[in-house]
């Protein structure tokens, strides 16, 4: 294996022998002599996996694997897999190391083969353990953080370091979608991604927090010329690379805006912030587009923000409030879900309403290929978000089924609404891979 592994501990000996043991199964080792230069070694190096002695001079192994975790931390790194080592066979001292959070614990002198064994298990438990975790926290058209991920990440940045938070908004994108099919809308956003990847500093935190919206924590980013330079790059390598994708006669007026607050001057509070930084973008929306605007007092000259009750409403409605106009129905978590659907439901009694409550159930021959029936489940719910309400509601209660609330729709329409749903999926590229089953239900007050 090709492992590159990492061996700190003071004694000569065993980091020779370690290495040479290393060596023979073709795994790469580098030999440090104390914790701090193990932390300097981190700071330009990622290695698979870390064996740290625990008892060392002037850095012990307990106080090196903090410091390291604190490190990989603060500079948005994975952790690196620790396995302890120790000549001490108190097991109060194994419990000590696992309890700290170390993946495993090894006695010297070494048994060879159980070393290599733990090794190796270790770093395929974290490789592992990394893919779904990152499967989990990012954007896959865009490859950012996405919105759950991004917002911890910045979050976190803001109460701990200088800088500028921005939203961006891609001006026009609706048109792209619109005129050119959501394909190559996706395409775009890629495009988008890749430009603002390549003008970011090394650091910021970038996240996609919606369809066309994008939210950043750039540290140390206060001077007003700097952001302006960058606003124009963005543009600039923007509009050419749409330019290259859908034409030099396109006829979309496309850009970037940007809004930005700065940290500390304006606070802390990730919220405020926030409703912050969208006041600064609504500046730049309503005067042109395309361009940047940093959060003042002169965003709120028509939404006094003051210490009134009308200013709290005003705070608290622009951190509530949905920014953009979305024309997709709600797709929703369970909790989410059952809010919206307890309103809903009190709303239509209270003024004799009426909806439709269906179930849509999503079969495929080949049940165990799981990977296949979640491609086919999103490019179901993709089609549903696109031709239903922004009213209607959408949850994903199982893998393969979907409850979907048919907003203040007639009997007679939502028969026809669900035919042209088939109808739909009937056309598309999975339809002879699954099969999508439903029932619904008319209710009215």
């Amino acid at each position: 294996m090709d492992y590159l592994i990492v061996v700190v501990d003071d004694e000569a000996l065993c980091l020779t022998n370690v290495r040479n043991l290393l060596h023979e199964e073709n795994m790469k080792a580098v030999c440090l002599r104390s914790g701090k230069d193990l932390i300097k070694y981190v700071q330009k190096n990622t290695p698979d996996l870390i064996l740290l002695d625990i008892f060392m001079p002037e850095m012990d192994g307990f106080t090196t694997y903090k410091a390291l975790r604190e490190y990989e931390t603060q500079h948005g790194k994975n952790h690196v897999p620790v396995i302890f080592l120790t000549g001490d066979s108190d097991i109060g001292t194994e419990k000590s190391c696992l309890e700290i959070g170390a993946a495993d614990f090894m006695k010297k002198p070494f048994n060879r083969d159980i070393l290599i064994s733990r090794i190796n298990n270790t770093i395929a438990n974290s490789k592992t353990i990394e893919t779904l975790t990152e499967e989990a926290s990012i954007d896959m058209l865009t490859g950012f953080l996405n919105k759950s991920s991004g917002t911890k990440r910045v979050e976190e940045y803001c109460k701990e370091q200088s800088g500028s938070l921005c939203i961006m908004d891609l001006d026009s994108f609706k048109l792209v979608n619109d005129l050119f099919g959501h394909d190559k809308g996706d395409e775009v956003l890629k495009a988008f991604a890749d430009v603002l990847r390549a003008n970011v500093r090394e650091g910021s935190i970038v996240s996609r927090v919606g369809g066309d919206e994008f939210m950043a924590f750039y540290p140390q980013v206060l001077d007003k010329k700097e952001i302006e330079d960058f606003s124009n790059r963005l543009n600039n390598d923007y509009v050419k690379e749409t330019t290259r994708l859908l034409g030099d006669d396109n006829g979309i007026p496309l850009g970037v805006s940007l809004g930005l607050v700065m940290i500390p001057e304006h606070g802390r509070d990730f919220e405020c912030l926030f409703a912050l930084a969208d006041s600064a973008l609504y500046m730049v929306k309503n005067n042109g587009k395309h361009g940047y605007y940093i959060y003042d007092k002169t965003c709120h000259d028509n939404k006094v923000l003051d210490d009134s009750l009308a200013g709290e409403l005003e705070k608290i409605t622009v951190i509530v409030e949905e920014r953009t106009e979305n024309k997709e129905a709600m797709l929703l978590g369970r909790e989410a879900f059952t809010s919206a659907y307890h309103l809903l439901v009190r709303y239509h009694k209270a003024f004799k309403g009426y909806y439709s409550n269906v179930i849509f159930w999503v079969s495929m021959d080949n049940k165990s290929d799981e990977r296949k029936l979640v491609e086919v489940t999103d490019s179901f719910v993709d089609m549903l978000r696109r031709v239903l309400d922004p009213c209607d509601l959408i949850m994903q209660y199982k893998p393969d089924r979907y409850f979907v609330v048919l907003n203040k729709r007639t009997e007679e329409e939502t028969n026809s609404f669900l035919d042209k749903i088939m109808g739909m999926w009937n056309k598309n590229d999975y339809a002879q891979k699954a099969k999508i089953e439903y029932y619904a239900k008319h209710i009215s007050y």
